[in-house]
């Protein structure tokens, strides 16, 4: 699930200044959206909510994706990110709430998919600042691997095939570490200068990498 428009060919690299502040801007939204994403899951497992089903979750994302995309431009548009990152969080805790009491390693898997997703998210986020090679051309790959992946978890709501839901597990994985990277080097390269939409991008790759390799370790390590 993705909303970029995705660039390819060369940019013209930001200034230093201009650099700094979109990539300043983006890590702190970030970093607020995850905090009160969390907050929200927490609440959620708290209170002990259902999961709401998938198609309460997918029109609630891509309507509430839309409006961000709409707003991005203004001061409403923060208020729309939170609204849609709150949303994100609240139907993760039913999720990790699951693992939690579906396994008796569910702690550690939990965790070790929080690490996990740390650890990619550092590692390509350090590769887009250090390197000098240009990802651009990453975009139309990122673009159509998202769209099939995507396809193939709808498909996978009726069949309910558990190869076929690894290896929609195992895409996302790669496509949002792939994600990561790309995004972040538009950021620097003058391929995206709204923080917002960044921010939108960094959160939905952080959220399909932890519910991925959840699925990915609940499945190959968890005791029942």
């Amino acid at each position: 699930m993705d909303q970029t428009q995705y660039r390819t060919g060369a940019v013209q690299p930001l200034t230093g200044v201009a650099m700094n502040k979109v990539l300043r801007n983006t890590y702190a939204l970030l970093s607020m959206t995850l905090l009160f994403s969390a907050i929200m899951a927490g609440i959620a497992m708290t209170m002990n909510w259902p999961y709401p089903g998938p198609m309460i979750v997918l029109v609630g994302y891509f309507g509430l994706l839309f409006l961000t995309n709409k707003l991005r431009n203004s001061a409403w548009g923060i208020l729309s990110v939170f609204t849609l990152t709150g949303f994100m969080g609240a139907t993760l805790g039913p999720v990790i709430n699951y693992y939690l009491y579906r396994y008796g390693n569910g702690n550690e898997i939990v965790m070790m998919a929080l690490g996990g997703t740390g650890v990619i998210f550092l590692a390509m986020s350090g590769l887009a600042l250090t390197s000098k090679r240009d990802f651009s051309f990453m975009g139309k790959f990122l673009a159509i691997g998202i769209l099939v992946a995507f396809l193939a978890a709808l498909g996978n709501l009726f069949f309910q095939l558990p190869a076929l839901g690894l290896a929609v597990a195992s895409m996302f994985i790669m496509l949002m570490a792939g994600l990561i990277l790309y995004q972040t080097q538009q950021i620097i390269r003058g391929g995206e200068t709204n923080y917002i939409m960044a921010t939108v991008t960094l959160f939905v790759s952080l959220f399909n990498l932890f519910t991925s390799l959840l699925h990915l370790l609940g499945f190959g390590f968890g005791d029942d």
